[in-house]
């Protein structure tokens, strides 16, 4: 059997392993990220506490379940979920990434298992997972759609996928390259690509094609008055989310 060939971008994971040692830094090039994790932290745990029954106010509610974060960066989500209870394993294709995730859960007393893979090698050696957290990366990668196949092969039957990426239209243009990158300039010039923003059903077409079962879709939107972010049913324009289910 062939080997699934891998959807990773070189020039992609170039851009993040120059941005390696700055992850914990809130102020630094990753502030837009910070600004958004308790954001997607309300909408993950909201998922998995609804999907896997699990009282989000018990200690540990996660404890028992397998989450993959892929994309992990330098752990802003793999954390969250070791502190639920949560069976955590962080992958990054980028490789100045891992040590850079590791020294800090050591420093936060955190067991997370960081590798250096991408989700083609984990789905080729038969991993299995009840989450896979797919954050801000289908925008980055060469094939979304084998990309997909990936993750959906790394779940278990019944598993959740939530998957959050930009919407491709002119105001995302203007929010995340015109005013993250050049004007408030949170991000180096050229992290993302506009053509390859990812609109809402696009994105569900490509979840159905992977052969998944999207169940869930909202939007992050930006109050620049309060600084800060919050959940729509409605205002996908932007960044947005979905959760999706491996058929049982």
């Amino acid at each position: 059997m062939q080997a699934p060939q891998s959807t990773v971008d070189p020039a992609e994971i170039e851009k993040f392993q120059a941005m390696a040692a700055e992850w914990w830094d809130e102020n630094g090039k990753f502030k837009p990220l910070h600004m958004l994790n308790p954001c997607r932290l309300d909408y993950i745990t909201a998922q998995i506490a609804g999907e896997f029954d699990r009282d989000l106010k018990s200690p540990e509610p996660f404890r028992g379940l397998r989450i993959l974060d892929i994309g992990c960066g330098g752990g802003l989500l793999s954390e969250p979920m070791a502190r639920l209870g949560a069976t955590v394993v962080g992958a990054d294709a980028a490789a100045g990434n891992i040590p850079v995730a590791q020294v800090h859960a050591q420093q936060s007393g955190l067991e997370i298992d960081y590798r250096h893979t991408t989700a083609e090698a984990l789905a080729e050696a038969g991993e299995q997972f009840d989450v896979v957290l797919n954050m801000e990366v289908v925008e980055h990668v060469a094939s979304p759609i084998d990309y997909l196949i990936a993750c959906r092969t790394l779940l278990k039957p019944g598993g959740l996928h939530i998957c959050s990426t930009l919407n491709r239209n002119p105001k995302s243009f203007m929010m995340a390259i015109v005013g993250a990158e050049h004007v408030m300039r949170w991000l180096p010039k050229g992290t993302h690509e506009w053509s390859k923003f990812i609109t809402p059903d696009e994105l569900f077409d490509l979840l159905h094609k992977a052969g998944l079962t999207a169940v869930d879709r909202k939007g992050f939107v930006f109050n620049p008055i309060t600084w800060s972010w919050r959940l729509s049913d409605r205002d996908l324009s932007v960044n947005y989310v979905t959760a999706s289910l491996k058929p049982k």
